[in-house]
């Protein structure tokens, strides 16, 4: 049985049958029509009450009716905008019943001619017409039936026909996007695409999903990150090299995460930590120049300038300085003392993880200007390179703005031998990468010092469309399932 058999959902199931009776079965059907932006442009000179005998064709879904004796208005919708369409008894004749049973929703396609309302409103005079798809299912009535924020994320095809902002703000998602690729490709980086089922999930601490292979017979992972496989292209002398694509990591679901998200990593060689910070400061900038014209955003309600140069501040400057916190990270019991004050949960975390989290907790929401916070303690990274001159520092830093993180980056290590040692430090640890063998012989074969960055596209595509949420700039997001 039909999962809305209704008496609506009859009554147009019935037309639609009306319609396959005339032998005209409109998901057969073929049509031509013109972009309606062009439509607009050529005719928008056009005087109030002025006609002319020039023949447009047009598709689109209808969205209003409005019936007069033997004239019938109705607006038309697509991609282009919206336009009026006028259909008389008297043009159309024997098919001017078949106009009449037409419902909001249906899209159609038309021809005929162009006038002007004596309101001033372009209207096409139609001559003909033709039903492209029946909508057999009601639309929400000027968007009252789907104000419920989850039902929007569910129904994304119904938020994106009646919200022009929720469009607008994934055409601004794909020129943001072309703008990252444009900048790095003017930088002479190669993009490439590496795998996404991973026979170890590496790169990053996160808790990975986890396949099996049948014809192979082997756990697979959907990778955390494209870190080593990126890298491993950096040995086989592709210098610089990037990847835009998804990532996936189990974990929770909030306003800054969804289990699948888009990263951009980048990998140059001979470059430290300090390139790369000049480098995401002018990428950043220029997408922004690039797709919104200006340099200064708004982002909820805040006034953020994205010129370089940007504020760098150390971490631990970042937790005296801004969250007014001071404390040795190595003494353990006065670490978890001050944690737990501020409402840090400490129960089964490293040292290193409890001050991250304070750093999350007492200062990234005070960073709305972009500032890179820069060395880390040591023990938060084992792919960084330690500070020469501080070794129980790394060459790491994370970039704000707006409150959140949008990208981390660091120098890499490129020493196979203190490698190896820092993974069997955290081997057992909650979330703590697999070693990863094949990687690490790469490593043995030489890498050049190398400077990587990773950038949040979804978290860039908030700050730069002022979207308060992760799930406003995914077209699909994670929903949990209705069962």
């Amino acid at each position: 049985m039909e999962p809305s058999e209704n008496k609506l959902f009859k009554e147009r199931k019935g037309k639609l049958k009306e319609w396959i009776d005339r032998g005209e079965n409109p998901y057969f059907q073929r049509f031509t029509p013109q972009p309606l932006g062009e439509i607009v442009k050529n005719y928008k000179e056009l005087k109030a009450g002025e006609k002319t005998n020039e023949e447009v064709s047009l598709g689109g879904r209808i969205t209003a009716q409005r019936e007069h004796g033997k004239v019938i208005f109705a607006d038309i919708v697509n991609r282009g905008g919206k336009i009026q369409i006028y259909a008389r008894k008297e043009n159309l004749k024997e098919r001017y019943s078949l106009f009449q049973k037409l419902d909001v929703g249906d899209i159609i396609g038309v021809k005929g001619k162009i006038f002007k309302t004596r309101t001033g409103e372009l209207t096409i005079n139609v001559l003909y017409f033709t039903l492209l798809s029946k909508s057999l299912r009601p639309l929400p009535e000027k968007w009252h039936g789907l104000q419920d924020i989850e039902l929007r994320y569910r129904k994304r095809y119904l938020d994106l026909f009646f919200n022009p902002l929720v469009r607008e703000t994934f055409v601004l998602r794909a020129r943001i996007i072309k703008s990252i690729r444009d900048f790095l490709d003017r930088k002479g980086f190669l993009e490439v695409e590496t795998p996404v089922l991973q026979p170890i999930a590496g790169g990053a601490t996160a808790r990975p999903f986890q396949t099996h292979h049948q014809a192979l017979n082997e756990d697979l992972y959907l990778r955390i990150a494209t870190e080593l496989y990126l890298k491993k292209l950096v040995v086989g002398g592709i210098e610089k090299v990037y990847e835009i694509g998804k990532d996936f990591r189990n974990e929770g679901i909030d306003r800054f995460h969804n289990p699948e998200f888009t990263m951009m990593e980048s990998y140059s060689a001979y470059d430290t930590y300090e390139e790369v910070m000049n480098l995401s400061e002018e990428l950043i900038y220029t997408v922004s120049k690039e797709v919104k014209g200006n340099s200064k955003i708004k982002y909820q309600g805040k006034e953020i300038e994205l010129s370089p140069p940007w504020e760098r501040i150390t971490f631990k400057e970042a937790l005296k300085k801004i969250g007014n916190i001071e404390v040795d990270y190595k003494n353990e019991k006065e670490l978890k003392a001050v944690a737990q004050k501020e409402g840090v949960k400490t129960e089964g975390l490293r040292n290193d993880q409890i001050m991250e989290h304070l750093l999350d907790k007492k200062v990234v929401p005070k960073l709305i200007n972009p500032t890179f916070v820069i060395d880390y303690p040591y023990e938060t990274c084992p792919l960084a390179k330690r500070k020469k001159e501080q070794p129980s520092l790394i060459e790491r830093f994370e970039i704000f703005i707006g409150g959140g993180e949008v990208g981390n980056a660091y120098s890499e290590l490129n020493d196979p031998i203190d490698l190896r040692e820092r993974f069997m430090e955290i081997a057992g640890e909650e979330g703590a990468p697999d070693l990863d063998e094949e990687f690490l012989e790469a490593l043995e074969y030489g890498m050049p010092p190398t400077g990587g960055l990773g950038i949040g596209i979804d978290r860039l595509v908030m700050l730069l469309t002022d979207s308060a949420s992760i799930r406003d700039v995914i077209l699909f997001p994670q929903m949990k399932s209705k069962k």
